[in-house]
């Protein structure tokens, strides 16, 4: 029986609810447990080195075992899964909540990427089998696009609040309901596929894949910690990039491979992995510098900090929901996802006029809407484009394909463009005097420096992403017919 059954197509909106409750606790639990790390280390006595493995430990598990966890959904079942994910995300969870020393904590977030590698994967496979119809599948990807965008800026309002409030452990134990009334509703509603007629693991490519996956990210952690020169750094890097190829070399030749590769080597795919890459890594920068702008410079508090984010969710819907779905039946993918970058970038270029005098009405707010409206625009789009075509056996692999590259990217992301923002600020203060109101202004043009490069990164992207989808072959995901005739609904089979 397959995802897209007589039950699945009599619930298929409820079995999206179900996934976007997964895909928003996912999620929520980055900038969540980012907003209760002051409060965690306050109450536990760690450093501040110890803290980045509290991040640290997440990304690893998580980036190191995407593709292994989405094959592992192809092959023993979706719906199997994703229950398994949800539930071991929900006690990970508990335990972090209640853990009395970091290295129970470190635990524990460690765990919560190992079920979070499992869940997600299996949450996107599950939505491109279950939304087949061209119209619904691009609504729905517009929406699960949305809370992936939208759900970090609702994490930063509900993690100060309940630090705020409550206490930092309610930011672990917030999962727990979120992930007990997702899998009560993924019980009755979702339904495995069909068995692979051969049940095989490649395992050469799961042990390149993973080790790869967990070199370079961690490679990105250090160059963020230790500068982008460290032995380190580019130790972990090179080994990443050699590991990774050696992935690819051994993917050529096995008889069932992990990430087959026609998968990630159509051009369209390659220009909605771009786009999601670099989509994240821009988000991320403005969830960290923004952050640190509102309440270091506006003054304002974690709860006040996260209500300023509030108009970005917002924003993201529309652009996923209306603006994404209405521009790509008339214009197709190839126009609106770099079009959606570039508007994105526009929004980056306004943030980048940030001073010590800005105000948050008249020079945050136009910038994070207008970014959060292009990244809308993007996300649910390139997903589906992503993951259209795919044969059902190997949907799995194409999600993790997905998630892999918004780790990637993320991790690059923050690394790059946090070492170009301590740089910026340090040589703003060069040769001067650190008087407070000198502090101040180094410190705003290291994040404008940061919006800055996030624009060009968004330019870049979307340039490169155009000539990807312009140049592929039509073959539904990217909803056109051939570049004279009118396009087609996008994200078709």
């Amino acid at each position: 029986m397959t995802s897209t059954s007589h039950t699945g197509r009599d619930h298929r909106w409820l079995i999206l609810a179900v996934l976007g409750l997964a895909q928003l606790m996912v999620v929520l639990d980055v900038t969540v447990v980012n907003i209760a790390l002051p409060s965690a280390q306050e109450a536990l006595g760690f450093s501040d080195a110890d803290r980045q493995w509290l991040v640290t430990a997440y990304t690893l598990a998580f980036g190191g075992l995407l593709l292994l966890a989405g094959r592992i959904g192809d092959l023993l079942g979706r719906k199997r899964i994703f229950i398994v994910g949800l539930v071991g995300f929900a006690l990970a969870s508990a335990l972090g909540g209640a853990a009395q020393s970091l290295g129970l904590l470190i635990a524990a977030r460690a765990l919560q990427g190992v079920f979070g590698a499992l869940l997600a994967p299996a949450a996107l496979s599950l939505l491109t089998t279950t939304f087949t119809d061209p119209t619904e599948r691009g609504k729905a990807f517009g929406i699960f696009g949305a809370i992936g965008v939208g759900g970090g800026a609702v994490g930063l309002l509900l993690g100060g609040a309940l630090t705020e409030y409550l206490s930092w452990r309610w930011c672990m134990y917030i999962n727990i309901p979120i992930a007990l009334v997702a899998a009560a509703g993924a019980v009755p509603l979702l339904s495995d596929q069909a068995r692979t007629a051969r049940v095989a693991l490649d395992l050469p490519g799961t042990l390149t894949a993973t080790l790869g996956l967990v070199a370079l990210v961690y490679g990105f952690a250090q160059a963020e910690a230790d500068g982008w020169g460290a032995t380190s750094t580019l130790g972990f890097i090179a080994l990443g990039v050699v590991l990774l190829a050696a992935f690819v070399g051994v993917q050529r030749r096995a008889a069932h491979p992990l990430l087959p590769l026609r998968i990630v080597l159509d051009r369209a795919r390659g220009g909605a992995f771009l786009a999601l890459a670099v989509n994240t890594a821009a988000l991320l920068s403005v969830f960290l510098f923004l952050t640190y702008y509102l309440q270091q410079n506006l003054g304002l508090s974690p709860v006040m900090t996260g209500l300023a984010f509030l108009p970005s969710p917002i924003a993201t819907a529309l652009g996923a929901t209306q603006g994404a779905t209405r521009l790509a039946r008339r214009f197709g993918a190839r126009l609106v996802i770099p079009g959606g970058m570039a508007l994105a970038a526009l929004g980056m270029v306004l943030l980048a006029q940030l001073d010590t005098q800005s105000t948050y009405p008249l020079s945050v707010l136009p910038g994070l809407v207008l970014m959060s409206f292009g990244l809308g625009c993007v996300t649910g789009l390139a997903m589906g484009t992503a993951t259209a075509g795919v044969e059902p056996t190997h949907a799995g692999a194409a999600g993790a394909a997905v998630n892999a590259m918004q780790q990637v990217g993320g991790s690059l992301g923050t690394a790059l463009l946090s070492t170009l923002a301590v740089s910026a600020t340090a040589d703003a203060l060069t040769g001067t005097a650190q008087t407070p109101q000198l502090l101040t202004e180094a410190s705003v043009h290291g994040y404008t420096t940061a919006f800055w490069v996030s624009a060009a990164l968004l330019t870049l992207g979307a340039a490169v992403s155009a000539a990807l989808l312009h140049g592929a072959q039509p073959h539904g995901p990217v909803g056109e017919t051939d570049s004279a005739a009118p396009a087609e609904p996008a994200l078709t089979h």
